[in-house]
């Protein structure tokens, strides 16, 4: 299991993404995972610039690490079409080293276009005829298609990579498994569940084995009792569940559902403090379930706890993850 490290644009500015995004492959990360939102999920976190702007940038600042969205939705905010070129561009950008993560998205980032929210039923379909468009354009040529959802008229994409980008999607049951397993080539879950991972793989017989992409948030600090506070004011959104976190439109929406949601819960459901041990703890069941790929979030946005954090992470953290979870690494 490789260990990445993400850059949450919900929680830095663009600038300081970039920094970390150098920074985290000086420390040894093999991977960076980017977030694609247009709002963050509290007002707490105060940030959330352009996903693809921002992985230009990282693209040319860095040399060796591999670049994911995790993940972006290309159902509303974005027309197909738009995301098959910028992951086409940034393929181009980052020489190869480019993995396009789609998802069916959240209420809160596609509410802004002004075209409703709709079910979840309706967003896979969605889903599933972008991913066709996409993959007609990675294959190259025109592209024309009259579909339920989405029209496209001679679209062409001029400045396509050597390598195909490969796309992961992310998924959390069977019928998501179902409908995009045979039109993507790796999995994204956030959630150690080892049955999901079986369910894609039932779903694509004959195919290559597919990465297993997880995420895993931690709060880095020297002390436990700020790494909790700083875990609580920051990532409480999460204890919703995402069926929940999908259909909120609002930070304000997120504030008020995420109330009863106390500093305790989040320490027992978030790795917090200095402990290396409790980190490996708390990444063993991705492990445990094949996870190929594991990418850690430092919760807190500022220079001054995302440093120590990949200091720490440098110095402890990744030779420990190295040691138990990358077979062959030093």
């Amino acid at each position: 299991m490789e260990i990445g490290y993400t850059l949450m644009t919900e929680q830095s500015g663009p600038a300081d993404l970039v920094r970390y995004a150098v920074a985290a492959e000086q420390a040894g990360f093999a991977f960076e995972v980017c977030s694609d939102h247009y709002f963050p999920w509290l007002d707490e976190q105060a940030h959330a610039p352009n996903a693809w702007v921002l992985l230009g940038a990282v693209a040319h600042a860095t040399e060796r690490v591999e670049l994911i969205t995790y993940v972006t939705c290309p159902i509303m905010r974005y027309h197909p079409t738009v995301v098959a070129q910028q992951a086409a561009t940034l393929g181009l950008l980052s020489g190869d080293r480019f993995t396009l993560g789609l998802g069916s998205g959240e209420n809160l980032n596609e509410h802004v276009v002004g075209g409703g929210w709709p079910s979840v039923t309706v967003r896979h379909e969605m889903l599933v005829e972008a991913l066709m468009v996409i993959n007609a354009l990675f294959d190259g040529g025109y592209v024309t298609r009259r579909s339920q959802y989405y029209q496209v008229d001679s679209a062409k994409l001029w400045d396509l990579p050597t390598q195909r980008v490969p796309i992961a999607v992310a998924v959390s049951g069977a019928q998501s498994c179902e409908l995009f397993a045979p039109l993507a080539d790796h999995l994204i879950a956030v959630e150690p569940d080892a049955e999901l991972a079986a369910m894609w793989d039932a779903a694509r017989p004959g195919k290559a084995t597919s990465r297993r992409i997880g995420q895993l948030p931690v709060c880095y600090d020297a002390d436990r009792d700020p790494a909790i506070a700083r875990a609580h004011e920051q990532f409480r959104w999460f204890g919703g569940g995402w069926k929940v976190n999908a259909e909120l439109p609002s930070t304000a929406g997120f504030a008020a559902a995420t109330g009863f949601v106390r500093p305790e819960d989040v320490a027992e459901r978030i790795s917090c403090g200095p402990d290396v041990d409790a980190h490996l703890a708390a990444a063993r069941p991705y492990a445990e379930a094949g996870f190929t790929d594991l990418a850690l979030v430092q919760i807190g946005g500022d220079p001054q706890h995302q440093q120590p954090f990949l200091d720490y992470a440098r110095d402890k953290l990744l030779p420990a993850m190295r040691a138990e979870f990358t077979a062959g690494q030093s």
